[in-house]
């Protein structure tokens, strides 16, 4: 089905904040909370596993300015998890404010609050904790049935039996698949067996984990909070806490980026504790540091593939097993890792005779990671990608080929997909279409440019999902002014993608308005209605689709407030935008009428709100393509050309689109080329600051080009799929490729930095 010439849809709008944002003005948290609340501070362990025995506050209560310090003894002894997920959580509940039991090196052992920022930190110098320090768990590979355990507590809680077991330092496990893999494997001509592992990366959002808390006029939590999911915050406190819902409000303003990192609820509940302690309002907001080291980064993983095709490039078997570094605790540990295989396999359902899938979830004394743009499928699409290049590599094949003559095309069935279908796939066009601009036939090749330098390119393919399919909920409230213009109310969070902006063109383009006659306010949980937040690419086409049915509904209700005003029946008139007309006297009333009406003598109101779930998570598709020079005397590698063509449906705003593209690769870059994870001996991270953690910036990003191939899904908005996370899933891949061109050496572990590159040596041939 094509689309249709659309007044709000498919047309590049300028960001509802863009001006604010630009300006200056006060939009962050910090910015609109009150300068004199309490400023909380977090004492952190210095070891990665490790019990209080003593903890003195004595001196450091006696600082002037202090308001209170509270250690583990002060808490409530209730078990939640942090992770914002929809109930139940698939996470276990092995968390405590504070708990005498620390794992890892940054774990929360007292909240200091006080007048000042300077009171606290002096107060923080001043606590005397005596530690007994336990052996730790710092190879995930070790960690599964290891003799010393992470959680050995006797109130460890799975909501969702999701195979996991503290006693066997296990969150999740499972095995699944189709065919008989082992029968496949055996009569394929080669089978490739290989390992990939990648680091636990950092978010590195620009505005850093933050909370305001106070109790509002009615005694009851007032939360502020830069956050993706207000509604999953409030259920999390209320674990924690001991509180009633009813007595919680959760709201969030402009969020200066998330990535997922606050899909997590990092830093709420400590602020929150001191609210409801002291009565007072309280601030904490987390140094770069502390963001760094006890933030909630992507999942380390290994990733075991063994890959079984024929000489003519047929893939016939896929057998994927994943290792998940949950860290300390089991936050986004059972749901992430399935993503690597789910949202990875199914990219070869061409001539896929067999699959299987399974995993381990593990704890370790490591800082505890959480949800990160690709939420998995960034790792698993990693190692899939990368073993189909080194397949083409050994067969002699363009690996463009290869893909040609493999991937999942429209009309398809996705077994490792859940069986969906794939009813809107433009792959191949993506494909063919990033080949020719990219001028992959001449970049191919490797050439020789001199002074030791070399050129090469590398390819990949990913798909991703575009919400949590039967579970993800959006929902829309939609109301008319007296004047004709209209406020949209919604749960989920724009942290910078621009889904205010998005969602008002959807309801614009249904009320037949302009998107400036749409103001939009979210989210909040008093206000709001319920939304499961801004996670799993779930925005656009679930939040979407129930702007449109809250639309529709509206639409009908103005029509019938019309009617009663025309002396007709509802289905004898029309709505047409700025007024609702009589069909067959052609007498109307406008909208600024209507809205009157609904102030006087009425029993019909003038507003709706539709909640909408997807059975389905239709898939966006992309294929990108890199290009590099790389230094052989320094193994320096510069991006010089990345190009990017991605199916997501009909894009809702081309421009917001695009950004939203070259902002994933970049991140992409970066978790390739530099960004580095380290930890000493000890388990202390090593890297807390950006001086150590490398960023790409402007100038290592090459020249970054984006397109689309548009497809039509039929059970998105305006055919719409999502575009937030898939943008992340090439750049690993296509880079290893291009630096396997130019050298010879497969890398199998990111990042890959410039040393690895200059002190590797090429592989004998199998």
């Amino acid at each position: 089905m094509e689309h249709k010439d659309y007044r709000a849809i498919n047309k590049p709008v300028r960001k509802k904040d863009s001006m604010q944002l630009l300006l200056g003005k006060p939009v962050y948290t910090d910015d609109i909370t009150p300068r004199d609340a309490l400023v909380v501070k977090l004492l952190r362990s210095p070891h990665a596993n490790a019990i209080v025995q003593e903890i003195d506050t004595s001196l450091a209560g006696k600082v002037p300015g202090v308001a209170a310090i509270y250690t583990w003894q002060d808490v409530p002894q209730r078990r939640f998890t942090i992770a914002g997920q929809t109930y139940p959580e698939p996470s276990p509940y092995d968390r405590l404010i504070l708990d005498r039991h620390v794992r890892f090196a940054g774990d929360a052992v007292a909240i200091i609050a006080a007048e000042t920022e300077k009171a606290a930190l002096k107060a923080m110098r001043l606590i005397k904790v005596k530690y007994e320090v336990l052996e730790a768990v710092l190879d995930f590979r070790t960690a599964k049935d290891n003799p010393v355990l992470v959680h050995p507590e006797e109130d460890w809680y799975p909501p969702c039996p999701v195979g996991g077991d503290n006693r066997r330092n296990l969150v999740a496990s499972e095995v699944n698949g189709d065919g008989d893999v082992e029968a496949v494997l055996a009569g394929c001509d080669i089978v490739l067996d290989r390992t990939y592992h990648t680091r636990a990366f950092n978010q590195a959002m620009m505005e850093t984990f933050r909370t305001y808390t106070e109790l509002d006029r009615y005694g009851r939590l007032h939360v502020i909070s830069s956050t993706q999911i207000v509604f999953h915050v409030r259920r999390i406190l209320s674990q924690a806490l001991g509180l009633p819902k009813s007595r919680i409000r959760v709201e969030k303003p402009r969020i200066g980026g998330g990535f997922g990192a606050k899909q997590t609820a990092v830093c709420e509940v400590y602020p929150a504790f001191v609210t409801m302690q002291t009565g007072r309002p309280a601030k904490l907001i987390y140094t770069r540091e502390e963001a760094q080291i006890a933030g909630s980064p992507r999942h380390e993983m290994e990733v075991r593939i063994r890959l079984g095709a024929d000489n003519d490039g047929r893939i016939r078997c896929i057998d994927l097993y994943t290792l998940s570094n949950t860290g300390a605790y089991g936050e986004h540990g059972p749901t992430t890792v399935g993503l690597s295989g789910h949202k990875a396999i199914p990219l070869y359902t061409g001539g896929l005779e067999a699959y299987r899938f399974s995993y381990d979830v593990v704890y370790t004394n490591h800082q505890a990671a959480g949800a990160y743009r690709g939420y998995g499928a960034t790792q698993g699409i990693y190692a899939l990608e990368t073993i189909v290049n080194e397949l083409a590599e050994q067969l002699h094949m363009d690996p463009t080929v290869l893909r040609d003559k493999n991937m999942v095309r429209e009309g398809m069935a996705m077994p490792a997909y859940y069986g969906e279908m794939a009813n809107a796939c433009a792959l191949d066009r993506c494909m063919e279409h990033c080949r020719r601009i990219f001028h992959w036939d001449e970049k191919y090749p490797v050439r020789d440019m001199g002074n030791g330098k070399v050129r090469a390119a590398g390819v990949a393919m990913a798909m991703q999902g575009s919400c949590i399919s039967r579970v993800d909920v959006g929902s829309a409230t939609v109301k008319p002014s007296e004047d004709g213009t209209y406020n949209l109310i919604i749960g989920a969070a724009d942290m910078g993608t621009g889904c205010d902006t998005i969602l008002a063109q959807m309801a614009a383009e249904c009320l037949d308005c302009s998107v400036d006659d749409i103001a939009v306010f979210g989210a909040d949980t008093d206000a709001s209605p319920y939304d499961s937040g801004s996670y799993a690419s779930s925005t656009t086409y679930v939040t979407g689709k129930a702007v449109e049915k809250a639309c529709a509904e509206l639409k009908e209700r103005i029509c019938s407030i019309a009617a009663g005003m025309l002396g007709c029946q509802p289905e004898d008139v029309v709505f047409e935008g700025k007024r609702v007309r009589r069909i067959d006297n052609g007498e109307s009333v406008t909208l600024e009428q209507i809205g009157y009406k609904t102030q006087v003598f009425s029993c019909e109101a003038a507003e709706a709100t539709a909640s909408h779930s997807s059975p389905v998570s239709p898939p966006p598709y992309m294929v990108g393509m890199a290009e590099i020079e790389l230094d052989k005397e320094t193994g320096l590698v510069t991006v010089l050309d990345y190009m990017a063509v991605v199916d997501c449906g009909i894009p809702i705003n081309p421009a917001l689109a695009r950004v939203q593209t070259e902002g994933g690769i970049v991140q992409g870059i970066g978790h390739t080329l530099m960004e580095d994870v380290r930890y000493d001996r000890n388990g202390r991270p090593v890297g807390s600051s950006f001086l150590q953690y490398k960023l790409p910036t402007r100038l290592d990003m090459g020249h970054l080009r984006v397109e689309f191939e548009n497809s039509y899904e039929p059970t998105g908005p305006f055919g719409a799929k999502s575009i937030g996370e898939i943008v992340i899933n090439t750049p690993a891949p296509a880079l290893t490729h291009a630096i396997y061109r130019a050298t010879g050496v497969w890398h199998r572990e990111l990042p890959i930095l410039p040393e690895q590159i200059a002190m590797s040596k090429p592989e004998t041939a199998e």
